[in-house]
């Protein structure tokens, strides 16, 4: 390992709060901290909890104050509209002014909450950084998201307005934003005061109501809105995640720690400088789009690319490298899946050879684990550093990975490499003692956790110390299990809860299940996700039906739909298989990860519990004679 990372590894493990602290003054406070860390009953971390800030003040008038408020903020790139157009920071800062007057004028205030269901425009970004200006927790729902998961969220953050559109893009199809926002709020208990609708006029089916009213007529230009002063501690937003009860957790981003931490990260894992341009190709509605799209560069003074569109079919695979030529992005962050996607309709890279990279300093993976082909043929096409690393919702920035700031050390095709500056990443073997080389357990991060990770989830303190801290004491819980090599490089090996990730995004298999339940000619379910070389993993459902029930094709497409509906198109069941009975323990647990097994073909020990284990062969042979025909 470098030395230059393992010193400051070392720091920020052995004082924390001395390591943090420094880096906390690198930000423009409105009081700055003189306490760097301070714990909770249940052993979480509170950082910097006597300074106040205001994080869009941050992001946008420091850097006006500066005297570079001429400098590009924000590139919005949509090659689903054909639509190119770049804010400074000073006409950022305008934009969000008159949104954050127009919150103002309406009665919301520090404390309250809101809701923002938008595609990938610049009104997303003007949106949460209007909240961030008045004190107002946002919640950012992806705009894929059906109606059931929008009311969900309304009942648990209890929004006064949401922010939305009329429709968004998916590709060449257009998705009708409002008629899902007015079913949302039909289902939900909570009703919010208003909803804002920004009218890109690409729907004929946004209707308004009493109740609406249209982004262009609330907003109030020309108004200056001074920053709310709020507490270190004061959330920022609320972002939910699958767990697996199926009811999402909303995790809660405080200001003072989050600001810390991302703008660390910038400089010190992605190697950016203020005025270059950094490009995270997510979306708002995910933690990526959160961090790594609104408020990291900007954090630090960087341009920020938003994209609408795919990798692929928008117009074709060259789309990334047209963006890296045409902005000249230094520094650029997506999912191996888009790679996947974009090595499938270019195996040979002509695309890529077509634009100038030459200012293209690393491309980062994150979001699922990379495999070694993947990585590979990046590091081969783009002649750049190719950077696997590892986090999640809850932490909101890197945990596992290389530091483009300190210098790399050599990649290992298939590990995410070192522990980032502040994670006292351990493997922890199921007697609770740290596991020793190459040997599996289950990743965890001594405590105290840095600042930026969750703190707390919304309201339901109780889940939190249940989920996160309680299966290990003194550790926080990742819920993922992997090893360490003898060099130090760390494996994540994937969820040991019933949460799959798809492309990158993570989803319950209890929602799915619970969904599939209710059709009155399903018995019993199971669902959990097998291998796609595209995807990573794809849900799959086995079923018992009851006896009265349909040819299995009209069942299946039902189901399918049910799903679409409930959850969304990103939650799309591949396969659905009928079985005359479920494998279980005796205690009633259904074995989905054996049944992975079974479907993925990889080795399985039978487990001791198993209530029957002829039901484990009868499924085999249920494979081997038909699915895998």
């Amino acid at each position: 390992m470098n030395t230059s990372y393992r010193n400051a590894f070392n720091k920020s493990i052995e004082n924390p709060a001395n390591f943090w602290l420094e880096q906390a003054y690198k930000l423009n406070w409105t009081k700055p901290p003189t306490e760097a860390l301070r714990f909770n009953d249940n052993g979480s971390s509170m950082w910097f909890p006597d300074g106040k800030l205001n994080t869009s003040a941050l992001c946008l008038d420091f850097h006006i104050d500066q005297g570079r408020g001429h400098e590009c903020a924000l590139i919005y790139d949509s090659p689903v509209t054909n639509t190119k157009a770049s804010y400074t920071y000073i006409a950022l800062l305008e934009e969000v002014n008159a949104l954050a007057k127009g919150m103002q004028e309406m009665g919301l205030k520090k404390g309250d909450t809101a809701i923002i269901y938008l595609p990938m425009i610049p009104q997303a970004a003007i949106a949460m950084l209007a909240c961030a200006r008045l004190g107002v927790v946002h919640s950012v729902v992806f705009g894929g998201f059906a109606p059931r998961e929008l009311a969900i969220r309304m009942d648990d953050a209890k929004p006064k307005i949401i922010i939305t559109a009329d429709a968004g893009i998916e590709v060449n199809k257009i998705i009708d934003y409002k008629p899902m926002v007015d079913e949302g709020i039909k289902l939900a208990e909570h009703k919010p005061e208003k909803v804002i609708v920004y009218n890109r006029k690409i729907s004929n089916n946004c209707p308004m109501g009493s109740t609406d009213m249209w982004w262009q007529d609330f907003h109030k230009p020309h108004h200056w809105v001074n920053p709310t002063p709020v507490l270190s501690n004061d959330p920022l937003y609320i972002l939910y995640t699958s767990g697996t009860t199926g009811l999402p957790k909303g995790i809660v981003r405080e200001n003072g720690g989050h600001a810390v931490a991302l703008r660390y990260s910038m400089e010190h894992i992605y190697g950016m400088k203020p005025g270059e341009v950094f490009w995270a190709a997510s979306d708002v509605g995910w933690v990526v789009g959160h961090s790594y799209i609104i408020y990291a560069p900007m954090l630090l003074g960087c341009t920020t690319v938003l994209f609408e569109g795919k990798p692929i079919k928008t117009p074709d695979a060259s789309t990334f490298w047209r963006i890296i030529e045409e902005h000249k992005v230094n520094t650029m962050f997506t999912a191996p899946t888009a790679i996947r996607a974009i090595r499938k309709e270019d195996p040979d890279g002509n695309f890529i050879k077509q634009h100038d990279l030459s200012h293209f300093r690393a491309q980062f993976l994150a979001g699922e684990r990379c495999d070694a082909d993947t990585l590979k043929w990046t590091q081969e096409q783009l002649g750049v550093p190719v950077i696997d690393h590892w986090w999640q919702t809850e932490s909101g920035w890197p945990m596992i990975g290389q530091c483009l700031g300190y210098g790399t050390d050599p990649v290992k095709p298939g590990s995410a490499s070192f522990p980032i500056p502040g994670y006292n990443v351990q493997i922890i073997k199921e007697d609770g003692t740290v596991a020793g080389a190459n040997e599996e357990g289950l990743v965890c991060v001594k405590l105290p956790l840095p600042p930026g990770a969750l703190a707390d989830l919304w309201n339901d303190t109780a889940r939190f110390t249940r989920g996160y801290l309680e299966p290990v004491p003194g550790y926080y819980f990742s819920g993922d299990g992997g090893y360490q090599d003898e060099e130090g490089y760390l494996f994540i090996t994937g969820r040991v809860d019933d949460v799959i990730n798809v492309a990158g995004h993570r989803l319950s298999t209890a929602e799915m299940e619970e969904v599939i339940a209710a059709h009155p000619m399903v018995a019993e379910c199971a669902c959990f996700g097998i291998h796609d070389d595209l995807k990573g993993q794809v849900p799959m459902a086995m079923i018992v039906t009851t006896h009265d029930a349909t040819e299995s094709e009209a069942l299946e497409q039902e189901l399918k739909t049910q799903i679409r509906s409930a959850i969304g198109a990103i939650a799309s069941l591949k396969t659905i298989v009928r079985v005359e009975r479920l494998p279980k323990t005796r205690s009633g647990k259904i074995l989905r990860k054996t049944l992975r097994a079974i479907v993925d073909g990889t080795p399985y020990t039978m487990p001791s519990t198993i209530d029957d284990p002829t039901i484990l062969k009868e499924i085999e042979h249920l494979f081997e004679t038909h699915i895998n025909q």
